[in-house]
C-alpha cells in the first residue's frame, strides 16, 4: 500500500450516476448535522461561532479530497474543545493557529514515517480515561450557560476547577426561564431521534429554541449578544512565528497532533467496517496534517475525523469522498446566506447540545466495564488519566498516562520473564517410563538453561540467575521464548559469556530468534561467540555440548 494514495483516485473508478445523487444528498445531510455541531463546539472551545465553521469547511473539504477513506467526515470535534480553549486563553488565535500548524506538520511526518499502525500502541485504558474526562470538561463548561448564570466581571473561568467554584459561587443568579428553554431544547434531543431519524434533532432544538426565545420574547442570553457574528469568507492570515513561542506550544502541538490521529484513524475503522472497505491510514494522516494546516491559516481550529457524522455519512448513502466535499461546500453556502442568524440562537440550547455531545462521547459503559473486568493496574491508569484531564488538562494527562501504562508493562514483562534451569534425573534413581518421556538426555558436564520472555533492561540482571558451577564444561542457553532482547540484555550476556570463558566453560546457544540474533550480530557477540556455537535447535545443541565434553 502505497504511503500517499488518496481514496478519491480509485472511488471514482466506474463512478455511477446513481451513486453521484446518493453522494450529493449524503453530503447536505451531514452538512445540516455539523451546522450546529460546528457552532457550539466552536463556542466550547472559546472562539467565535463562525471558526467552527471555518473549520469544516475548509479542513472538511480538504481532508475529504485528500484522506485515506471513502467516507471519512472531518471538522471540529468535542475532544479538542478543553485544550483549544486553554490555547486560546493564553496566546490567542494566532498562538492557536502556530499550535494547529505545527500539529498539522507532526501529523504529516507521521503519516510520512507510516506512523499510521503505531497509533494502535496508545492503550485503550488511556484514550478512554481521557475521553470521558473531556465530557466532562465540557460538561461542566456548559452549566452557566444552562442555567443562565451571571459572573461579575473579571471572573476567571477558564480551568474547569474554576468552572465548578463560578458555579458555586453565583448559583443564586441562575435565570429559571433559561433553564427551562434548556430543558425543553435538551428533551427535543433526546425524543426526537425516536420521532425521526432523518432530521437531527440538535437541528430542530435550534430552531424551537430561536422561535420560542423570540416570539415570547423571553429573556435569555443568545449568541448574538455574546458573540459578534460574522458571514464573511475565511481569510488567508499567517500566524505570529517565534522560537519561544514554538518551544511553549510543542507540547500542545503534539497532542493536538495525537487526538487528531487517533480519532480520525478510529473513524475510518468504524467506517470501513460499515461499508466493507479499507483505508490508508499514512494517506489519512497525511490529509489530517494537511487540512489542519489550512484550516488554521484560515482562521479555523483543530480538525479530525468525526465518527458520528461520518456514520451518518454512510447510513444516507455516502460512499465517496465526493459526500465530504459536498458537506463542506453546503456549510459554505450557508455560513454566506445563513450566518447571520446564528445570532438568535438561545445559549441555553447550545448549551444542551453540547451536553449531548459530552453524553455521546464519553463512553460511561467502556469506562464501566473496565472498572468491572480489567486488572487493578489498568483501572489505575483509567482514573489517573480521567482525573488529570478533567483536574489539569490533557496534556500532564497523556503524558502520565502514557509513563505510567509503559511501567506497568514493563513491570508485566519482568514478572513473566524467567531463566530456568532444567531438572536432572540422576542415573541410578528409578523413573517409570511416563516420567521419562519426553525428557531429553543430557549429557554430564552439561547444563541447560532456558529463558522464556523478552530480554530488555527492566529483566536484564536476570542473566545472573545463570550461575558458575565447578562440574560444567558446558553451558546451553536456550532461547526459543526470547521474541525480542535490547541492548541493555546484550550487555548482561556478554558479561556472562566473559566470565564463563574465563573459568573455561564454552557457551552454546540454542533457537536464537531473527530479533535477537540481529542484536548479537551487531554488537558483535556472534563473532565473539563464533557462528558455529548458535545452533538451530536443543538437539543439536545437545549433540555439539557431548561432542564438546569428549575433547
Amino acid at each position: 500500500m502505497k504511503v500517499f494514495q488518496p481514496k478519491i483516485t480509485t472511488a471514482l473508478k466506474g463512478y455511477k450516476k446513481e451513486q453521484i445523487v446518493k453522494d450529493i444528498v449524503a453530503g447536505i445531510i451531514v452538512a445540516i448535522i455539523a451546522l450546529p455541531l460546528s457552532i457550539a463546539l466552536a463556542i466550547a472551545s472559546g472562539v467565535g461561532p463562525e471558526q467552527g465553521l471555518y473549520t469544516a469547511i475548509v479542513a472538511g473539504f480538504i481532508i475529504a479530497a485528500l484522506g485515506g477513506s471513502r467516507v471519512n467526515i472531518s471538522g471540529p470535534t468535542a475532544a479538542f474543545a478543553t485544550i483549544v480553549a486553554g490555547i486560546v486563553a493564553q496566546y490567542h488565535m494566532s498562538g492557536l493557529a502556530l499550535a494547529t500548524v505545527m500539529a498539522g506538520i507532526l501529523l504529516i511526518l507521521m503519516g510520512l514515517f507510516k506512523f499510521g499502525s503505531l497509533i494502535k500502541y496508545i492503550p485503550y485504558t488511556i484514550t478512554t480515561g481521557f475521553t470521558a474526562g473531556i465530557a466532562v470538561t465540557i460538561a461542566i463548561g456548559q452549566v452557566k450557560d444552562f442555567l443562565g448564570l451571571t459572573y461579575p466581571a473579571g471572573t476567571e473561568n477558564i480551568e474547569t476547577i474554576d468552572k465548578v467554584l463560578n458555579i458555586g459561587n453565583n448559583i443564586g443568579s441562575w435565570n429559571y426561564v433559561a433553564f427551562l428553554v434548556g430543558l425543553g431544547a435538551l428533551a427535543i434531543q433526546i425524543i426526537w431521534p425516536k420521532i425521526n431519524k432523518k432530521i437531527p434533532g440538535s437541528l430542530v432544538a435550534v430552531i424551537v429554541g430561536v422561535l420560542v426565545v423570540k416570539l415570547a420574547g423571553l429573556k435569555v442570553n443568545t449568541i448574538g449578544d455574546l458573540y459578534t457574528i460574522s458571514r464573511s469568507l475565511p481569510k488567508f492570515t499567517a500566524p505570529t512565528l517565534s522560537f519561544t513561542l514554538v518551544k511553549e506550544l510543542l507540547p500542545s502541538a503534539f497532542t493536538i497532533a495525537i487526538l487528531a490521529a487517533i480519532e480520525s484513524l478510529l473513524s475510518c475503522v468504524v467506517s470501513d467496517g460499515m461499508i466493507g472497505s479499507h483505508h490508508n491510514s499514512n494517506t489519512e494522516l497525511i490529509a489530517q496534517g494537511t487540512g489542519n494546516i489550512a484550516s488554521a491559516l484560515f482562521g479555523g481550529i483543530p480538525a479530525t475525523g468525526a465518527i458520528a457524522r461520518t456514520a451518518a455519512n454512510v447510513k444516507n448513502g455516502g460512499r465517496s469522498p465526493i459526500a465530504g466535499m459536498v458537506h463542506a461546500v453546503t456549510l459554505l453556502l450557508i455560513l454566506v446566506v445563513l450566518m447571520p442568524y446564528a445570532a438568535l440562537i438561545p445559549m441555553p440550547v447550545i448549551a444542551s447540545i453540547l451536553f449531548m455531545v459530552a453524553y455521546n462521547m464519553s463512553e460511561w459503559r467502556h469506562f464501566r466495564d473496565i472498572v468491572k473486568t480489567a486488572p487493578k493496574s489498568d483501572i489505575l491508569v483509567l482514573f489517573v488519566t480521567f482525573f488529570l484531564t478533567v483536574a489539569f488538562d490533557l496534556v500532564v494527562a497523556i503524558e502520565v498516562g502514557m509513563v505510567m501504562a509503559a511501567f506497568l508493562f514493563m513491570k508485566r514483562m519482568s514478572d513473566v520473564t524467567e531463566v530456568r534451569n532444567w531438572t536432572y534425573i540422576a542415573e541410578d534413581e528409578q523413573q517409570s517410563a511416563d516420567e521419562l518421556h519426553g525428557l531429553k538426555a543430557v549429557p554430564k558436564g552439561v547444563s541447560v538453561y532456558e529463558i522464556n520472555g523478552p530480554m530488555f533492561f527492566a529483566v536484564a540482571d536476570k542473566f545472573v540467575d545463570i550461575p558458575l558451577r565447578e562440574k560444567d564444561k558446558v553451558v546451553i542457553i536456550r532461547m526459543r521464548n526470547v521474541p525480542a532482547m535490547d541492548t541493555t540484555a546484550m550487555r548482561n550476556l556478554t558479561n556472562v559469556y566473559q566470565a564463563f570463558k574465563k573459568a573455561g566453560i564454552a557457551m552454546l546457544l540454542s533457537h536464537v530468534n531473527e530479533q535477537p540474533r540481529g542484536v548479537m550480530k551487531k554488537s558483535g557477540f556472534e563473532k565473539l561467540v563464533g557462528e558455529e556455537n548458535f545452533l538451530p535447535n536443543i538437539d543439536a545443541a545437545l549433540e555439539k555440548a557431548a561432542e564438546m565434553v569428549r575433547e
